[in-house]
């Protein structure tokens, strides 16, 4: 059985990123009054950034108990700690920092290039972390909610069109060479991993994705469109804003 898919669009970026951030803290409460923790993954990216952003300024971030919230990361460009360009440093200045309640511990980033460390095992640090948190059975925690920004190339996470990571089977995790975006090399989720979420929300904005999010709802493969294989177990929800739709039929 195909889990549901949802389409919603938003009039604008400044929209989308504060419709997204109050679902995203409506669900984790909702998820916190039957159980805990609860396992989200952040992207990075303009539009995700600025989700992370508008959690952090919402009302309703007080309603989470951030001691029960695991964080974790769908890819990260392989540079020293503390990068600017690194999703973990900007997700930090976003959100993470202000979050006085959510455990350090908690909080499960990408090894950083570190000068002895390559992205494999970079990789393999982060899936050995993934499998800590496993249940009995299992690669990595069931996350409850998987966020994934997209390029208009149509890549998710840092898996493009044409590279040799859109193959891997049997890990949770993957280094990434020759990434058409800067830097070369990154650490990336795989797609049985992203594809073990309850939930992934596909996040877009700019008309510079509106091809790219046609031809995923379209039914692209994913060798064409990457994006087209994050999907969700229980949904897979599309929250883009009126351009990233326009080309949808």
């Amino acid at each position: 059985m195909t889990a549901p898919r949802l389409v919603v669009v938003h009039p604008t970026p400044a929209v989308l990123a504060e419709a997204v951030a109050a679902r995203l803290l409506t669900r984790i409460i909702d998820i916190q009054s039957v159980r805990s923790p609860v396992h989200v993954v952040v992207t990075g990216g303009t539009i995700g950034i600025r989700t992370l952003a508008a959690v952090a300024t919402s009302p309703v971030r007080t309603a989470v108990d951030w001691t029960q919230v695991h964080v974790w990361w769908g890819d990260e460009r392989f540079l020293p700690a503390g990068d600017p360009e690194r999703n973990e440093t900007q997700a930090r200045s976003a959100l993470l920092d202000s979050l006085e309640s959510l455990p350090a511990d908690n909080i499960h980033a990408m090894a950083p290039d570190d000068g002895t460390r390559t992205a494999e095992d970079a990789a393999d640090l982060y899936a050995a972390e993934l499998a800590r948190f496993a249940p009995e059975g299992a690669l990595a925690p069931a996350f409850d909610v998987t966020l994934v920004g997209m390029g208009p190339d149509a890549h998710v996470a840092s898996l493009f069109p044409g590279n040799s990571a859109l193959e891997v089977t049997g890990r949770t995790t993957t280094a990434v060479h020759d990434s058409p975006k800067p830097p070369s090399d990154r650490v990336s989720l795989t797609f049985e991993a992203l594809q073990g979420s309850s939930e992934v929300w596909v996040v877009a904005a700019g008309a510079d994705k509106a091809s790219a999010v046609a031809a995923a709802l379209g039914g692209a493969p994913v060798t064409e469109a990457p994006i087209s294989g994050a999907t969700g177990r229980l949904l897979t929800a599309w929250l883009v804003d009126v351009d990233a739709a326009s080309a949808v039929a």
